[in-house]
């Protein structure tokens, strides 16, 4: 009976946390950053010679105000790389319990967030609320965490779009541990949990397959994703032809093609590179009418080959799938069974990918759950899977 209440009550938070995402992403569509945090841009116009330094430094912090009960938390600015190792700024929240740390520091939960938009104004940590769309932060506080929430390059701050970019993406999300690390407070150790949503499910996984080389420091002891967008060849195929593929495809091509020299007018029709610009100025959630009003027109004349048999960009979809390298770590996988954007049965074969690969994978799949839901409802299961492998 305790472990029912329990389960009721966890679900009983995520709901009311669910809520208040909505809520807050709300006002940020009603009220825009100056008019409510006057100055708040400031943060992130970046000094001369930011990007001057090794990656995970800290370019500026400042601490947030507002933050969940028993815990102090910081806006970051750092340094980080691209894909192709070029220096990028990278901005984020740091976020740590109130009290003493065990010895060894605290280990560090990084939390890569799902698609919010590619523009710098779309970032996490300048909405409303930084901390309502970390997803499971008070029980991972409650557990001790320290939990840093990358906004991405490009997010945020001036850089380079990374939007689905695999590597930028992975240097960010470690980087933002790094610097978490040379916050004194912040009491952070060298053990690594990753944890994800769709877009930063890819993040994460792709951090996970990097960390050894790109980060050998850190020990990443734990990975967790919920419907992560891991397969991007069968995401696009999934949704050649609907408004998600648009959507999608006007945030990832308009990055492959900054990223990677690709030419769009080799893949859109006339039609869509006039609208794309005009998408990828607006964030997601808090403007999803006037995405689908702009994006409705172009389904069925967005691309004019389909890109997941077309060069270069079916390579660059490969290239930016999760999968082509195991890691030693134990990975937690979330699915629901009624997810229409990552659907079941992409998750199910990338599943048996990774197992194919030898990797110890944990896989819970929730009936009901839809891709907005899925993160908070596999909270239950995530903690539970943390305690028996032991973080």
């Amino acid at each position: 009976m305790r472990r029912i209440l329990r389960v009721v009550a966890v679900v009983a938070v995520v709901a009311l946390a669910l809520a208040l995402t909505l809520v807050s992403l709300e006002l940020l569509r009603i009220r825009g950053d100056e008019e409510e945090r006057p100055g708040i841009a400031a943060f992130y116009q970046q000094p001369p010679g930011a990007a001057e330094g090794m990656p995970g430094t800290v370019v500026k912090s400042e601490a947030l105000i507002g933050n969940p009960v028993g815990a102090r938390a910081w806006r970051i600015m750092y340094r980080s790389t691209d894909a192709k190792g070029e220096p990028v700024v990278v901005t984020g929240t740091v976020i740590t319990p109130v009290g003493p740390a065990p010895k060894g520091g605290r280990t560090v939960l990084a939390w890569g967030h799902p698609t919010t938009g590619a523009a710098p104004d779309c970032a996490p940590s300048r909405g409303f609320d930084p901390f309502l769309g970390i997803e499971g932060l008070r029980f991972l506080l409650d557990r001790g965490y320290t939990v840093v929430a990358t906004d991405y390059a490009g997010m945020g701050t001036d850089g380079p779009d990374s939007y689905l970019i695999g590597q930028t993406e992975a240097h960010s999300v470690l980087d933002a541990v790094r610097a978490a690390r040379t916050i004194p407070d912040a009491e952070a150790g060298t053990s690594v949990v990753l944890w994800g949503h769709s877009q930063g499910g890819q993040a994460v996984l792709f951090a996970a397959e990097n960390a050894h080389a790109y980060a050998p420091e850190l020990s990443v002891v734990a990975v967790a994703a919920a419907a992560p967008a891991a397969d991007l060849t069968a995401l696009m195929r999934t949704h050649a032809n609907d408004i998600s593929g648009v959507t999608i495809g006007a945030y990832a091509f308009t990055a492959f093609s900054e990223a990677y020299g690709a030419q769009l007018q080799d893949i859109l029709t006339t039609q869509a590179r006039a609208v794309v610009p005009q998408m990828n100025q607006l964030c997601l959630l808090s403007n999803l009418t006037r995405l689908h009003e702009l994006g409705q027109p172009l389904i069925g004349d967005f691309t004019t080959h389909d890109p997941t048999t077309t060069a270069p960009w079916d390579g660059l979809l490969a290239q930016n799938s999760a999968g082509a390298q195991g890691f030693a770590a134990p990975l937690f996988i979330a699915q629901g069974r009624d997810d229409e954007l990552v659907v079941p049965a992409d998750t199910d074969a990338f599943v048996a990918h990774e197992k194919g690969l030898g990797i110890d994978l944990t896989y819970e799949q929730i009936p009901g759950a839809t891709h907005a839901t899925i993160a908070y409802l596999a909270i239950p299961a995530l903690l539970a899977w943390l305690d028996r492998v032991g973080h």
